[in-house]
């Protein structure tokens, strides 16, 4: 072999060899971009409802929404709820509800949480109970709704994108999940924590099935949030006091959490069995419940007063609403918010404070409290 020949192996052998280069170096510098997420879809409750109940029942009252919209907004809080911090992450818009037909805008998309909603089907019980009839099997319908009417006007006008998703990103959209802390409460309320727990298996099973739908809808990145620490609410805690050894370290009803607990286990168990089943699709598990408590009983260090002292509203010797009137000992009482709800983890016995999303937000965004340990922003990968 001449000379001539060899210098043209070597050329070759080294544009082969920087070729493969400059593959591994994109691949490496691919794996520290985040994913693309055109959209987001939200199912779930009162944590995550940025509008919907209100667009149906009217607004919340005064001073829900008071520290960062300036008036009630939709939300149960005194601002921005973890929904909200996870749109900002994902250089999103807040999402629309998708029951608000006024200036909605499904083109990034949206939000078909409800206040009150339930993983299993709303009977009259529940309803009867005071929890909302649009359970989550119905914020499914409601998402294919949306998705289908969408497809057709698009095919009839592909110049039609300013509010509405593109077809092609739906597969490409993260789905959230954030729902049970009805389900459980309703249990605790007219049942006991055994006959609950029992009750969990067919509560996941439910859970299960609106996942696997998504999926064969179209959805293939999850995020999935399990259930706070509900013995932790002031609502609990204050109006019903935890008896002689059912109080944990921190305050809260031992037998509560520990019920909340076993539906995150479980939770976690089905979601382990779905990425087995459900192919090419991510589903991550957000440790919600440990993020709260890990704020909750260190509410001191982390620069807030009391976990439950609740800053709007009032529970114990008696009960005022937050925003409404209630008339105690002959007088009437404004449930009121305190001076700074920057330094309160309860806004209103129920929901959590702007600051306390915010500080849960900052904890779960990164995964530190997911399974797989992966941050939000590359949840695709």
């Amino acid at each position: 072999m001449d000379s001539g020949s060899l210098a043209g192996i070597s050329n070759k052998k080294s544009l082969m060899a920087a070729a493969i280069n400059a593959v591994l170096v994109a691949s490496l510098l691919g794996s520290s971009y985040g994913c693309p997420f055109p959209a987001i879809y939200n199912l779930g409750d009162s944590n995550s409802d940025t509008g919907s109940v209100s667009a149906i029942f009217g607004l919340p009252p005064p001073p829900y929404g008071e520290s960062f919209f300036g008036r009630p907004f939709g939300r149960y809080s005194d601002g921005r709820l973890i929904i909200d911090f996870i749109a900002d992450e994902l250089k999103l818009p807040f999402l629309s509800a998708y029951l608000d037909a006024i200036d909605s805008n499904f083109r990034h998309g949206a939000n078909f949480a409800q206040s009150g909603s339930t993983i299993q089907p709303a009977g009259g019980k529940l309803v009867d109970a005071g929890f909302n009839p649009l359970s989550i099997d119905v914020q499914l319908l409601q998402f294919e709704r949306l998705k289908n009417h969408s497809n057709e006007i698009m095919k009839k006008n592909p110049d039609f994108t300013d509010r509405l998703p593109r077809p092609e990103e739906f597969s490409r959209a993260i789905y959230m999940l954030d729902c049970g802390q009805n389900d459980l409460h309703y249990g605790l309320i007219t049942s006991t924590e055994e006959q609950v727990k029992a009750s969990i298996p067919n509560i996941i099973s439910q859970f299960a099935v609106t996942i696997e739908k998504l999926y064969l809808e179209v959805a293939r990145i999850f995020w999935i949030h399990n259930t706070g620490p509900i013995g932790c609410l002031p609502v609990f805690v204050l109006s019903a006091p935890p008896k002689p050894g059912n109080a944990d370290q921190t305050g809260c009803i031992k037998s509560y959490n520990e019920v909340a607990q076993e539906f995150n286990k479980q939770l976690r168990d089905r979601i382990s069995q779905l990425r087995s089943q459900l192919l090419g699709a991510r589903l991550v598990y957000v440790d919600i419940y440990s993020a709260k408590y890990s704020l909750i009983s260190d509410a001191k260090k982390y620069g807030f007063v009391g976990p439950f002292i609740n800053c709007c509203g009032h529970f114990g010797d008696y009960h005022v609403e937050c925003g409404e009137t209630a008339v105690v000992n002959e007088t009437e009482i404004f449930g009121a918010s305190c001076s700074d709800p920057s330094k309160h983890i309860s806004w209103d016995g129920v929901h959590y404070t702007e600051a306390a999303n915010y500080w849960v937000a900052n904890r779960i965004l990164d995964g530190s409290f997911s399974d797989p340990p992966v941050p939000l922003a590359k949840a695709c990968r």
